[in-house]
């Protein structure tokens, strides 16, 4: 993230006053700073200072912003003026092409995460199972444990030692990198490998995760190392990709990523689109639509040729339960004005646990944070002991519910011996299951299958609903912020799921609709309560359940949850980025932001640092050494008395000039032809080149650059009058960096530029470290 113009440079520069008129000094009466205004709104204290530091996945790290922003300097302009047909239509065919990759591999991925992890699963409880049934319970619970030990193991040192970023869902980070925020090594093969394997074996462990959340970062990755040729000593640069060297480019194709990731969880091609749309995407247009739910239809194509290549058996267990996973069709859905009151309190208890889910989980982040920062060694600890507590819950539990005898109703599927079924038998003799067993003793998926089950009014005692939606409250609640990867969609899910069928078996006198359809809206409304997602987890859940007469109660059902949801806490994802420090922009700035201009926040922050059109190599040497800004303003001087703003120029461009060495021994303009020779496109986009290493001799320091080819001559401007509010809904719409500010009034000895914006500044928290008078305002708003 761009430091603040208080980074460091030196007293000198600091006070020093340009040739073309530009004074750096903030003291100097000259300099324009506020002066346009007649005096400022509100007292506010010296600095808007900031933090460079968020945890991305379990890992501290430094943070940068993203150039979204088109740099339209002239060597950019020639580029694209010189582009042929072929050349136009080549970056059209690649971007198809890439979106079309993302799905396939995305598909064939989660297909095989999905036969893993039914196999690996399957193998245990069967054999579990078979221990408990020749009524050896220790060495069933031994055995339990210590297979899902030796899982989590596995997946917590993949996490630890080789790739700490991919520690948990990965959501958050996805959002901050499509908000502008540069998440480092989030995106590479080492995630994408750990994604895999370590999701495999956290959810074959039997901890309350699912993988929904990895699947989604592991679609990011692909589409990022796709549109890089690879990663670092494999990276293949191919000529076309060259195109795709920039960050636009880049986070259009991390959108089709995590839409195709959405898609191959739920095997929801429309809903994964949505998703994008509503949760993770920032910026968004039509073009990116289309691609983005090509990428979708390629995942739903793939997971379907896998469903029937290993159907009947040929894949171990893995391939029952078709394109629908939780299929409630054969239900028809009839209800009265006295149903929907019952749904509707089925979605205020979903708003009101969702707002509470999220804060205890935000209280478990924050000690899991203290505990986690102490080492490689406590990252583990944990995983394991919450793995433990998971496994000894998990087979534990069932022994204290009583068996039920199977209705002739159900048939042959009562009792169930296999690892799929709703009626398992267990610890229970012939003719009778353990309906708490049919839930803990199943994967999350096969878990959702049977609590959605229809027709099935009398399965489930209460007691047993009330004690796993107690379980699973806790499991979920210790074990999201482990070192594992992990997704929060499914155990949500079963928790709502749960909340919906106790509903139904407490008012099943007045209750009409079928107990399954309750445990689906639960689900809907725990979701909508703490995600407060809608029109994306609408869809979702339509395609999930393959029944259309469900949509109205669904849309009525997630729109109360988030509306009392969203009346104690944000999102859960909202509150995890703010834990983690990720500089993440809202869509809705607050309501006290119209009471402060941009010129009054950019009066708080040192001056700006500004270079000449034309410049010495040692002062762009002195500013870079001392300064961690991405953006100069480049300030013009036609005649004397007289500055105005030419542009705006990038730190990896300055460097780059450096690192070439194209210095001019006498101040002069050069002509464009002379920048061509030196420099491409793609030498520009290439940020890795570091100050460090370029060596300049003295003779080379005293010379000129001529920063007129480099400078971006189009950068977004406002007026020092604006309002905060309005600054920051342009700031995330058009996905900028850097904001100059223009002094309402310009003459003679006026400085061109009254200060530059960035994330950093435009966040609440910042702004009201400048301001404290501003608290006061908030809590009145």
């Amino acid at each position: 993230m761009e430091e603040d113009q208080s980074s460091g440079l030196a007293a000198e520069t600091q006070e020093r006053k340009h040739d073309n008129g530009v004074n750096d000094n903030p003291e100097d009466p000259g300099s324009n700073g506020i002066s346009s205004l007649e005096q400022p709104l509100l007292k506010r204290s010296n600095t808007l200072t900031a933090s460079h530091l968020a945890m991305v996945g379990a890992k501290v790290s430094h943070i940068e912003s993203l150039d979204y922003e088109i740099i339209e300097n002239d060597l950019f302009k020639h580029d694209w003026r010189s582009r042929s047909n072929v050349e136009v239509l080549q970056y059209i065919f690649l971007k198809w092409a890439l979106a079309f990759l993302v799905g396939l591999l995305t598909g064939v991925i989660a297909s095989l995460i999905n036969l893993a992890i039914e196999n690996i699963s399957g193998i245990k409880m069967l054999h579990m199972v078979q221990l408990v049934r020749e009524k050896r319970y220790w060495a069933g619970f031994f055995y339990f444990s210590g297979f899902n030990f030796g899982l989590t193991f596995v997946a917590a040192v993949l996490c630890v030692v080789f790739a700490p970023t991919a520690a948990g869902p990965g959501i958050p980070e996805i959002k901050a990198y499509l908000n502008g925020v540069d998440t480092p090594n989030m995106f590479g093969a080492p995630q994408l490998i750990v994604k895999i394997f370590g999701s495999i074996c956290a959810v074959s462990s039997g901890l309350d995760l699912g993988k929904e959340g990895p699947l989604v970062h592991i679609g990011a990755c692909l589409a990022n190392l796709l549109s890089q040729g690879g990663s670092g000593r494999f990276r293949v640069r191919w000529k076309w990709l060259r195109y795709f060297n920039n960050d636009r480019d880049r986070r259009d194709l991390i959108t089709c990523g995590a839409s195709s990731g959405v898609c191959a969880a739920f095997r929801s091609p429309v809903g994964g689109v949505l998703f994008a749309l509503e949760e993770v995407a920032t910026w968004w247009r039509s073009a990116l639509l289309w691609r983005s739910f090509f990428s979708t239809a390629t995942v739903v194509v793939v997971l379907r040729g896998f469903i029937e290549v290993c159907r009947n058996g040929r894949c171990g267990l893995f391939g029952e339960g078709g394109l629908i996973i939780f299929d409630v069709s054969d239900v028809t859905v009839n209800y009265t004005f006295g149903d929907l009151l019952l749904v509707t309190l089925v979605g205020v208890i979903g708003g009101l646990l969702g707002a509470l889910y999220n804060y205890v989980l935000h209280m478990v982040l924050r000690l899991y944070n203290l505990i986690n920062a102490k080492g490689r060694m406590a990252k583990l600890t944990l995983a394991l002991a919450v793995c433990v507590f998971t496994s000894a819950g998990l087979y534990v539990l069932p022994f204290s519910v009583p068996c039920t005898p199977c209705d002739p109703a159900f048939g042959a599927a009562c009792p169930s011996n296999g690892m799929s079924g709703n009626f398992k038998q267990f610890n229970c003799p012939a003719g009778h299951y353990n309906d708490l067993a049919s839930l803990l003793h199943a994967t999350n998926t096969d878990a959702t299958r049977n609590i959605f089950s229809t027709g099935t009014s009398g399965e489930f005692r209460l007691d047993s609903l009330l004690i796993f939606f107690a379980i699973y409250c806790v499991l979920g609640l210790i074990t999201f912020g482990i070192a594992v990867p992990s997704g929060l969609f499914l155990p949500i899910i079963l928790m709502g799921a749960a909340y919906g069928r106790i509903v139904a078996l407490v008012l099943e006198n007045v209750a009409r609709i079928d107990h399954g359809l309750y445990a689906v809206l639960g689900a809907a409304a725990l979701m909508s309560g703490s995600m407060r997602m809608t029109v994306s987890l609408c869809v979702i859940f339509l395609e999930l359940t393959n029944n259309l007469l469900l949509l109205p109660m669904t849309m009525f059902v997630l729109l109360i949850a988030k509306t009392v949801g969203d009346a104690f806490n944000p999102s859960i994802y909202e509150i995890i980025l703010d834990l983690k420090g990720l500089p993440f922009l809202e869509p809705k700035p607050e309501p006290w932001m119209k009471d402060i201009t941009v010129g009054e926040l950019a009066a708080a922050k040192p001056r700006a640092i500004s270079l000449q059109v034309v410049e010495r190599v040692s002062t762009i040497v002195h500013v870079l050494r001392n300064t961690g800004h991405n953006g100069f303003p480049v300030v013009d001087r036609p005649r004397p008395g007289l500055s105005e703003l030419h542009g705006l120029v990038l730190r990896s461009h300055l460097v780059a000039v450096l690192k070439k060495r194209w210095f001019l021994p006498e101040k002069r303009r050069t002509e464009e032809w002379e920048a061509r020779e030196q420099f491409s496109s793609v030498e520009l986009a290439d940020k890795s080149a570091k100050l460090d290493d370029v060596d300049l001799t003295p003779d080379e320091m005293d010379m000129w650059v001529d920063l007129h080819p480099l400078t971006n001559t189009t950068p977004y401007t406002v007026v020092e009058t604006m309002s905060v509010a309005k600054a920051v809904v342009l700031f995330r719409s058009v996905a900028l960096r850097h904001m100059l500010i223009m002094p309402k009034y310009q003459g003679p000895e006026i400085s061109p530029i009254v200060g530059i914006l960035t994330r950093q500044d435009l966040r609440g928290h910042n702004i009201l470290g400048a301001f404290p008078n501003l608290a006061n305002k908030k809590k009145a708003h």
